[in-house]
């Protein structure tokens, strides 16, 4: 059962990324081209006419027209390993750039296309690049491809190309996969960089799910606690003190899971969710007619609280 809560989380965490990822692309153009540049640059002496004029596109941040250059190049040499590269590349960052899911959708599975018929070539064979942007862009496939997102990041990795986001990256694809293990392990190593300063809350939080599916509790409630004091975001912090309720509950505190939500009340000013959470303690020990009245206050801050509509047989 915490599998499934940990893995549902999981996939919040990287909608918030992709959400992230779409606002950065559309603000800084500079992030569309910190990855593959220093790969391009080494063909600069095979190309002219319409080759030069594709790495122009790609220098001067000029994405969508490098993506339909690209594009128009592979009808007539669909196995070359210049183009599909810089076609997958592109299509990668149209695609995170997109604020509708279909459309993001659709250049994923054109940069995946592109980026594995050039696998199929020679000149792969060592190129970091080609599994990083790859094994990122099956994240955007959800939890079923979550495999294959490990399988390329660790390529990456042991190709020695090491990107700043791969160790989050690889974190919320094991955490997919159900290796919580390595998961922590990989959102431990994406900490390290910003060891001395303020760690973001939101790996904190990760980590700590990661530990609750271990069910080490001790490491996990640590680890939520830190996300707790350091966060600067509210809904970072209410998922984290919902997180301590069912480790309190675990490990069989009632009265710890009590005050956290009487917290949760406190800090936000009301949350149908946890008056929710209140009346199934209350039920736990046998106090139904609390219970049925924080059921009633859910009720006026959600009337549309469908577990709470439940119990009152509404």
């Amino acid at each position: 059962m915490s599998n499934n809560k940990t893995r549902s989380g999981y996939g919040l965490h990287i909608q918030q990324i992709k959400t992230f990822h779409a606002a950065a692309v559309i603000i800084a153009a500079a992030l569309l081209i910190t990855i593959p540049v220093p790969f391009i640059l080494r063909f600069k002496n095979r190309s002219e006419g319409e080759r030069s004029e594709l790495l122009r596109l790609w220098e001067a941040g000029e994405i969508e027209q490098a993506f339909n250059t690209s594009g128009e190049a592979l009808s007539s040499q669909p196995m070359d390993y210049f183009l599909l590269t810089i076609h997958g590349f592109a299509a990668y960052q149209m695609g995170i750039s997109q604020i509708n899911a279909h459309d993001t959708g659709v250049f994923i599975d054109d940069c995946i296309r592109s980026l594995r018929k050039a696998m199929l070539l020679e000149n792969a064979a060592k190129d970091g690049r080609v599994y990083y942007v790859l094994g990122k862009a099956y994240t955007y496939k959800g939890d079923a491809y979550a495999d294959l997102a490990v399988q390329y990041l660790e390529k990456a990795r042991s190709l020695s190309y090491d990107a700043a986001d791969i160790p989050e990256y690889l974190g919320l694809a094991y955490a997919a996969v159900g290796d919580y293990r390595n998961s922590v392990a990989a959102f431990s190593l994406a900490l390290e960089p910003v060891s001395g300063s303020v760690p973001p809350d939101t790996l904190l939080l990760s980590i700590a799910r990661s530990y609750l599916a271990l069910e080490e509790l001790d490491a996990a409630r640590a680890y939520l606690l830190r996300c707790i004091e350091v966060s600067p975001d509210s809904n970072t912090v209410l998922a984290a003190r919902f997180l301590l309720v069912e480790i309190s509950l675990k490990a069989g505190d009632s009265e710890e899971a009590e005050n956290q939500l009487m917290t949760i009340l406190d800090e936000t000013g009301g949350n149908a969710e946890a008056h929710y959470r209140l009346g199934e303690l209350y039920t736990l020990r046998g106090d139904t007619t609390r219970a049925r009245s924080e059921w009633r206050l859910a009720l006026r801050v959600d009337p549309a609280h469908a577990k709470t509509r439940e119990r009152l047989n509404m």
